[in-house]
């Protein structure tokens, strides 16, 4: 081949980390989550980064060019707000599920999600110590979290007009479906299909919490990459 394009696909891993049984309460990286976790998730994905890098070698021709599109974070500490907010949210549906007794403490438990959203310094240590690939380029943009709303002057959704076509029951709602096709699957296979629908209007409850404070963004990064 002469040319490779992955776009939002390199954050997922091969598996979940080992090692997450004291992220109690959590399904993802958060605040408070054991040092240990972090370490775990960032050594996944070195792992299936460097194996990626690897094939993706074999199977380009000399001279050949690859673009990576994936989300990621802006901090190099992995709980910064940026990387964590969508899969708190979501954790936190999970949770108020527990109280009302529709999912157990020990499913919670036991679920991780598995992916990792990379800061560009590991990413760039990553393709240099796997020596494959020149890097051409890497740069950063922020994409809203409702992918059908192109306003990127006003930050705080408080100052949108209700009647505007992207206001906070719009963006609520959009955002809680990219959420929801993206883990709906991994979500039914470990809790079951009954819990689905309540588990995201809740989380579109709490969506409309965050986005009436602030208006999050997605950190994305752009890499360019030839081969050597």
């Amino acid at each position: 081949m002469h040319f490779v394009h992955s776009s939002y696909s390199i954050q997922w891993l091969s598996q979940v980390p080992e090692g997450l049984e004291c992220n109690k309460l959590n399904i993802y990286i958060s605040k408070t989550s054991p040092f240990n976790v972090l370490r775990a998730y960032g050594k996944q994905f070195h792992t299936d980064f460097t194996r990626f890098l690897q094939l993706r070698y074999e199977e380009l021709v000399h001279g050949g060019h690859m673009i990576l599109v994936l989300p990621g974070r802006s901090e190099v500490d992995p709980t910064s707000d940026d990387c964590w907010s969508l899969w708190d949210l979501l954790t936190i549906s999970l949770l108020e599920l527990l109280e009302e007794g529709l999912v157990r403490e020990s499913d919670i438990n036991s679920f991780s999600l598995p992916f990792y959203l990379p800061c560009e310094d590991e990413l760039m240590n990553i393709i240099q110590d796997d020596g494959s690939f020149s890097l051409d380029s890497m740069d950063a943009y922020e994409v809203n979290w409702d992918p059908h709303d192109t306003d990127y002057t006003n930050m705080k959704d408080l100052n949108i007009e209700p009647n505007h076509t992207h206001g906070k029951n719009t963006t609520k709602k959009n955002t809680a479906k990219v959420i929801r096709a993206i883990t709906e699957p991994l979500l039914t296979y470990h809790f079951g299909s009954s819990i689905i629908d309540v588990l995201f209007k809740k989380y579109e409850k709490h969506v409309t919490k965050h986005l009436a404070i602030n208006k999050t963004r997605q950190f994305t990064i752009v890499i360019s990459l030839t081969k050597k």
